[in-house]
């Protein structure tokens, strides 16, 4: 059993993602999250059934930011009438049927009238638990950039953008965005970025939010990896909660683990992003870091700690020490 965690462990350092029954477990789920919620005195606003229904209860976008060997900017004018003559990002809704990437490419195409190559996702963000917008990044590979006469619904024009001053924003929430695919495409040798990491295609009818918790233990200087040993044992798996902040639901599972004195943990970023169209859920992989040593940090929940090689410490520590070694999860609200 052991090889066969380390094995899923390295599925998940590669940015992977895991098939299977490993799926199916959920070890805190709405129905929990309502009754501990009850037992407060507070009443749920999230059925206990609830179930993500694209277009209806939960909302996917994507995002492109796209730099050419100049570094401009691939920028698109929008043509909707609440924000027509604004320059954005390529950027949209998913729809019923579509992969992350294939919403990605359609949108590039439909607003610059460009074809391009998806080669990372650069952020994942939430507003509660119920947004979610996929940020990628890409190159173009063919099309023809769109003039004003080919303006449409989609927009008025595309242009390479060098400086943001001489364009007029819909909004400035893509500004970090571009500084951080900025600093990707400019980072030198030796500079810890992740590797290009695109969303596996596993489908998941719930929206699923899996824990890598990490912990050194002092005795030893060996690090270890938190296992839920609920049903078969896998990594702690949490339902994201639509009416609730990722970090408040993450606050709440990790209380249900570690007791409501839970040591200090920083969430480090995601290892990767799991989605497929033939079900209206997602599944996030987030690596959270514990500072304290094993020793000092008890476990509440059916949960142990799992001693890993050190092939797999030496993959897992430049992604604790190293700013931008994961996959950044930037949570709205």
């Amino acid at each position: 059993m052991s090889r066969q965690v380390d094995s899923y462990l390295a599925f998940l350092l590669d940015g992977l993602g895991l098939e299977g029954e490993e799926n199916d477990f959920c070890d805190f789920t709405i129905a929990d999250q309502n009754s501990v919620a009850e037992s407060q005195g507070i009443t749920p606003t999230t059925p206990s059934n609830f179930k993500p229904v694209l277009g209806r209860n939960v909302t996917y976008v994507v995002a492109c930011v796209i730099l050419n060997e100049h570094n401009d900017l691939l920028m698109m004018q929008e043509a909707k009438e609440s924000c027509a003559g604004k320059w954005y990002l390529p950027a949209g809704r998913m729809e019923k049927g579509e992969t992350i990437i294939q919403a990605v490419c359609r949108e590039v195409l439909e607003e610059t009238g460009l074809e391009c190559d998806p080669k990372t996702l650069l952020t994942t963000e939430t507003a509660g638990g119920s947004w979610f917008r996929f940020v990628v990044t890409a190159e173009i590979i063919g099309g023809e950039l769109k003039t004003p006469a080919k303006a449409d619904k989609e927009s008025l024009q595309a242009k390479w953008i060098s400086n943001l001053q001489e364009i007029s924003l819909r909004s400035n929430d893509i500004l970090h965005l571009i500084e951080k695919a900025k600093m990707q495409k400019l980072s030198k040798p030796g500079q810890t970025w992740h590797q290009n990491i695109l969303p596996a295609l596993i489908p998941h009818s719930k929206n699923l939010m899996r824990l890598i918790v990490v912990i050194k233990k002092r005795s030893t200087n060996k690090m270890h990896v938190l296992l839920s040993e609920k049903t078969s044992i896998h990594f702690p798996t949490c339902e994201i909660n639509p009416a609730k902040s990722v970090h408040s639901t993450l606050r709440r599972f990790m209380v249900e683990m570690f007791g409501a004195d839970v040591g200090q943990h920083r969430p480090m970023g995601l290892l990767n992003v799991e989605a497929d169209p033939s079900a209206d859920g997602c599944c996030i992989s987030l690596l959270v870091v514990f500072r304290a040593p094993l020793e000092e940090v008890p476990i509440i929940g059916k949960c142990a700690w799992h001693e890993i090689p050190k092939e797999l410490e030496n993959k897992l520590l430049p992604m604790i020490t190293t700013k931008n070694a994961t996959i950044e999860l930037h949570v709205v609200r």
